[in-house]
């Protein structure tokens, strides 16, 4: 049977600053061993009944190394597509923990649940326990197409070099999303598919 009773330092009390639900795409900081916080993508699942919110890493990351090795770090939630884009897919660090972009944030202590293989990758599930907690703006939610693109084509772009998944699908994939974002996006989406596009070796 799992313990899911928070690690040492969790405060049962703490709250995720947003309700979540499904699986919340998010930015992760964690410390590495150079002292500085590298930035990534991470998938939020929402609690399943009174056990706490989860998230898997896959493979050997940057996220998987700084969280068996410092046990924590700190989700954000952003809507800035371009901060979003380079944590998906690039090697970015930085000197605080906190993005400017970031509108909540919470910190967080992890344990490892459950982990296995799938294919060649190694994955690991783990429980994310809220130490603290801050809303840094309150906004209206609006329904963007072109941000929801961009957050699909970094999950596309991710697994180009996946052998299980299939190439040219996910390339057909990237061009329909660059096609939403150039009719439906901001100006700050078109500049997060340029960052795709330079990130992504690869043409559609």
């Amino acid at each position: 049977m799992t313990d899911d009773s928070p690690p040492h330092g969790a405060d049962a009390q703490t709250a995720w600053p947003v309700a979540l639900s499904g699986v919340t795409e998010t930015v992760v900081t964690t410390l590495g061993p150079n002292e500085r916080w590298n930035v990534a993508a991470l998938g939020v699942h929402a609690p399943d009944g009174d056990g706490p919110a989860t998230a898997t890493t896959w493979g050997r990351t940057r996220t998987w190394r700084n969280f068996r090795e410092s046990g924590g770090g700190y989700v954000q939630f952003t809507r800035d597509p371009v901060d979003f884009v380079e944590a998906a897919l690039s090697v970015r660090e930085e000197d605080e923990p906190i993005l400017d972009s970031a509108d909540a944030w919470v910190e967080i202590e992890v344990e490892q649940r459950d982990s296995g293989t799938e294919g060649d990758t190694q994955w690991v599930e783990w429980a994310l326990h809220p130490v603290d907690s801050a809303a840094e703006r309150r906004v209206v939610p609006t329904t963007n197409r072109g941000h929801a693109a961009v957050v699909e084509a970094t999950v596309a772009a991710s697994r180009l070099d996946v052998p299980s998944y299939d190439r040219e699908t996910l390339l057909e994939r990237l061009a329909y999303f660059e096609s939403v974002v150039e009719t439906a996006g901001s100006e700050r989406e078109r500049a997060a598919f340029q960052r795709v596009r330079k990130l992504v070796d690869a043409e559609w």
